[in-house]
């Protein structure tokens, strides 16, 4: 008798776990995905890419992507099935690469700073298709006159699509937008996000408490990368 009850017990305790256990199950899975995405984005092999000079390879105007080791990362990624959670937009300045991305707060970061930032230092640089008819001079310095009242401005932790504080896909969105009149990416709202995971789930909960802003416009890093107005120009 007594081994009967404890089978018994044995079982619901199994059973009451499951659930916990399943969603364990599959949050390792969606990360080991993410993973391989990321592994498989490198389409340069580290010689090949030596051989190719970055300095004359980068462009005025071409987007950087990378995967942040920030808190949030790991929730972009998985709410967005990208490992790039992080982007910015090139520009040069005094002869030196310089990344314009929304941190805290909006400013120019040095290429070779904004690099080692990035997990594994891998980074993706795309480019719009017909860049060499679009991105002449008098369009690259409207993309500036546009990014400038944008620094200095605090990192919306809150993913907000106003101008009062601004997050990393949204200022180049933005940017392109308002300067060349290019919407890089399908812009989304918050439901339409992968919000299942309890990493994603825990973080909705800090930033929002239970109101989450479902019907919020969103545009993620994930989305621009897929673009089809970009091609990848470097990989490494």
């Amino acid at each position: 008798m007594k081994t009967y009850w404890r089978l018994l017990l044995g079982l619901l305790v199994v059973l009451a776990l499951a659930p916990f256990l399943f969603r364990a199950m599959v949050y390792r899975l969606q990360l080991r995905e993410i993973e391989k995405r990321l592994v498989k984005s490198f389409q340069l092999s580290k010689q090949q890419a030596q051989q190719v000079p970055l300095d004359t390879t980068l462009h005025e105007g071409d987007l950087i992507f990378h995967t942040s080791q920030s808190a949030q990362s790991q929730a972009i990624q998985l709410a967005t099935h990208s490992p790039y959670s992080h982007c910015g937009l090139l520009h040069k300045s005094s002869g030196e690469w310089q990344v314009f991305e929304a941190v805290q707060p909006v400013k120019l970061t040095p290429l070779a700073r904004w690099v080692a930032r990035g997990q594994g230092q891998h980074f993706v640089v795309k480019r719009l298709r017909n860049a060499a008819k679009v991105l002449t001079p008098a369009a690259l310095e409207r993309l500036r006159t546009e990014g400038q009242p944008l620094l200095g401005r605090g990192y919306d932790l809150a993913f907000n699509w106003s101008d009062k504080q601004i997050y990393c896909s949204e200022l180049i969105w933005k940017v392109y937008d308002r300067g060349l009149h290019r919407q890089l990416g399908q812009l989304q709202k918050l439901r339409d996000f992968d919000l299942t995971n309890p990493a994603v789930q825990a973080k909705l909960r800090e930033r929002y408490g239970q109101q989450l802003p479902l019907d919020e416009p969103v545009i993620s890093p994930a989305s621009i990368f897929d673009s089809a107005e970009l091609v990848t120009v470097v990989s490494r």
